[in-house]
């Protein structure tokens, strides 16, 4: 099939595309979005939320962020940019940074692909919070507990991104491993 693709418009971050007459989302600048799965050694999962403007409220999210958004980001690496985000969004680094996979965020409106790594050996370096442009609130949530708690964070008005359930399908699945 022939491509036939034309800018509609674009803004400072992104831009709307007509291609086939399909109509999508890219960034202007962006290598992928990293999400970043982690759990501390006292088995708290590392979850963040912030007010998402498309939706009117505060999301729970696993930390994540673009790569290569930004001019002294523009030769990272994916894994750099999990890094970079990480400890930015939460104060968190980490000793290892493993790649778990990747795929379309949302294909049927957005071109993001995004890859996720899994956090090892993390430790606490600074507040988080996210870059002065963002207002995020890191929360360190027992892994026991963690359905209830994301079902009393809904109750009292959030949203849940569906990713932080694959996320912590993945989180079993590394505890899993690393007990037998």
């Amino acid at each position: 099939m022939k491509r036939r693709r034309t800018i509609l418009c674009e803004g400072k971050y992104k831009r709307l595309i007509c291609e086939n007459g399909w109509e999508y989302v890219e960034r202007v600048r962006c290598g992928g979005i990293v999400v970043v799965l982690a759990e501390t050694d006292r088995g708290k999962i590392i979850l963040i939320d912030q007010v998402r403007i498309p939706v009117g409220k505060k999301v729970i999210e696993f930390p994540a962020g673009l790569a290569n958004d930004r001019d002294d980001f523009s030769e990272e690496s994916p894994e750099e940019a999990a890094r970079r985000e990480f400890l930015e969004e939460t104060g968190y680094e980490a000793r290892e940074m493993r790649f778990v996979a990747s795929g379309p965020a949302n294909p049927a409106i957005s071109a993001d692909i995004m890859m996720v790594f899994h956090a090892k050996g993390i430790r606490k370096m600074a507040s988080g919070g996210g870059d002065g442009t963002e207002s995020i609130t890191v929360h360190e949530v027992d892994a026991r507990a963690v359905e209830t708690w994301l079902e009393e964070k809904k109750s009292e008005g959030y949203l849940v991104d569906p990713k932080v359930y694959a996320g912590l399908y993945f989180l079993n699945k590394f505890r899993e491993k690393s007990s037998v």
